[in-house]
């Protein structure tokens, strides 16, 4: 009795935890979409993450950089799925003008079109539109990144940018997402050539809290109808007789 007297007060709570987050996170989500459609910045040749606060998330800022891609130092993120497609994440590190390297997700290339892609193919100076991104979190179910067997499986920027050249190659533990702008007619056309396709210009952050919520506040109901009727057929249960001796 007790325990299921407890249970629609711990669920309730629960319920009143997630729907802060729920708040939290649309307030979070208006904000990002707001600034991404504010210009953006032009990328420091140092760069400084006390000028670029990045959330866990996504940075608050789009940035543009010039310079020429390091083809030599090429990784293949994998695996990737995009739109139901399988295939990898092309990161080429770019020489900057000013001599500073960064990384860059260049995007998405279907494992059917990696064979014959010719990602060596832009030799001179780009121009990028990107999102500055942090490390990804890494589970306990994803290996470990094999740099010598050219196996990457997770955005390790500290050892993407050691990988590149490191500090002695001028190389700055800096990840961008370059970013796509095109329409899906566009899209499907690099897919098909093998030409990587960047990320979506939006925000991509998941809000599942909303069915917490619900979960919860269900539960707590739930819960507190089960002691109800359980209270109520004690109290209706006749006394039980003492046995009787002799």
């Amino acid at each position: 009795m007790i325990l299921l007297g407890i249970m629609p007060i711990f669920t309730f709570s629960l319920g009143v935890w997630q729907l802060k987050r729920l708040k939290w996170k649309i307030n979070l989500i208006d904000e990002l979409e707001e600034k991404l459609q504010l210009q953006p910045l032009i990328l420091p040749p140092n760069i400084k993450f006390s000028r670029f606060p990045p959330s866990n998330f996504v940075s608050l800022k789009r940035v543009t950089t010039k310079g020429k891609w390091d083809h030599a130092h090429t990784m293949l993120l994998s695996p990737r799925v995009r739109e139901g497609v399988h295939g990898v994440h092309v990161i080429t590190p770019l020489v900057r003008e000013n001599g500073s390297t960064v990384i860059v997700d260049r995007g998405f290339v279907s494992k059917e079109s990696l064979a014959s892609a010719d990602l060596k193919a832009e030799t001179e100076e780009v121009e990028i539109l990107g999102m500055l991104r942090t490390s990804q979190p890494r589970n306990s179910f994803t290996p470990d990144n094999d740099p010598e067997q050219g196996n990457w499986y997770w955005t390790d920027v500290e050892r993407m940018a050691e990988f590149a050249g490191g500090e002695a190659g001028n190389v700055q533990p800096v990840f961008v997402e370059q970013i796509f702008e095109g329409h899906a007619g566009e899209a499907n056309t690099r897919l098909g050539k093998g030409i990587p396709i960047g990320r979506a210009p939006s925000i991509d952050l998941r809000n599942s809290h909303l069915s917490y919520v619900i979960t919860w506040f269900a539960l707590s109901g739930l819960t507190a109808f089960m002691f109800f009727r359980v209270l109520v057929n004690k109290r209706k249960a006749p006394g039980r007789r003492l046995p009787r001796f002799g």
